[in-house]
């Protein structure tokens, strides 16, 4: 269903400014400005997404202070303009209720802003870039038999809700076998930290039997390991100090309006297993920098060459991320 631009205009007038009336022509070209924004987010052909520039666009008036506080973030300079060109969406995530449960719109803001500012210290310009136009920026490739893998630093407007940045691991250019969703922020003693919004399996209708391939394929190694293993290294290869991750009650759905949603993965009980330990905020858990590997004395004997293949590919691993990594960073970095 078409909504027109003046049809749509009544209405943000009719549900967002009781009370709130517009009294000046910078109100009004405020308004103007995220109705022109949210466009670029939204289907506004489609009802639904109608319905969601209505919200956005009042949130945005309601936080009026701090958008333009966020919107100065943005212009100023050049490559977070050409950053918020390619990805509009940032105007839109701390509006909603995304990254983790009951945070609030000046959190949300912040975690964008801080994230953004990491990004742009750290890596080169066009790479900053690359991360948000849709297009993997390989950190491993597998160089011997079986199913061509690889791992990259990836993002695309539909994991929005869980971060702002992603890892992902894939067969060729398939959809993400697993991937994990995250925004770099300091935690709350100022050190830089990887922050986990999500872990998301495949999404494919045989995916039991690709991953179980894949599994045997990195010498049952099972993926969600691998791709823990691999946010672990990128989040040393990048100087980052820290790594947390929302719990089952952390998660971004679990907030009061999303009570009804289910998670497919028991996140707690995963991060548990991976040596992770609960912080006092009880939305997070504090997982190792490493994963813990162990000794040949502690494996059977029967299985001692299937871990010698498998510690042979994390090295592998290992190596090529910190290559990769390093060579999108700038010479010097200022963290």
């Amino acid at each position: 269903m078409r909504i027109s631009l003046r049809r749509l205009n009544r209405t943000l007038l009719i549900s967002y400014l009781v009370g709130e009336r517009i009294t000046n022509k910078a109100e009004e070209s405020a308004l103007e400005s995220y109705i022109t924004i949210g466009k670029r987010i939204y289907r506004t052909e489609v009802l639904r997404e109608a319905r969601r520039l209505v919200i956005f666009v009042g949130r945005c008036l309601f936080n009026r202070k701090r958008m333009k506080k966020l919107d100065a973030f943005f212009h100023r300079n050049e490559l977070t303009e050409k950053f918020i060109e390619e990805y509009p969406y940032a105007y839109e995530q701390p509006t909603r209720a995304f990254f983790y449960n009951k945070s609030n719109f000046n959190e949300r803001a912040e975690l964008l802003e801080n994230h953004i500012d990491f990004l742009q210290k750290i890596f080169r310009p066009e790479v900053f870039l690359k991360f948000y136009r849709y297009e993997d920026q390989n950190i491993w490739e597998n160089t011997g038999e079986g199913e061509p893998l690889h791992l990259a630093l990836y993002f695309e407007p539909g994991q929005r809700k869980e971060g702002l940045l992603s890892i992902v691991l894939r067969r060729e250019n398939e959809r993400p076998l697993y991937q994990m969703i995250f925004w770099i922020a300091p935690n709350k003693d100022g050190e830089w930290s990887l922050w986990i919004g999500a872990m998301q399996g495949p999404n494919l209708e045989n995916a039991k039997e690709v991953i179980k391939k894949i599994t045997k394929q990195c010498h049952a190694y099972r993926t969600k390991n691998l791709i823990l293993h691999a946010t672990q290294e990128a989040a040393r290869a990048m100087g980052l100090k820290h790594i947390y991750a929302v719990t089952n009650h952390g998660y971004y759905a679990n907030n009061h309006v999303r009570r009804d949603r289910k998670l497919k993965t028991d996140f707690s009980k995963f991060w548990e297993e991976s040596g992770g330990t609960l912080c006092k905020d009880e939305r997070f858990y504090e997982l190792p920098m490493v994963e813990y590997r162990k000794t040949m004395e502690e494996v059977p004997t029967r299985k001692r060459a299937v871990y010698r293949r498998r510690f042979a590919l994390m090295d592998e691993i290992d190596d090529a991320i910190l290559k990769n990594i390093k060579a999108m960073m700038k010479e010097q970095d200022h963290v």
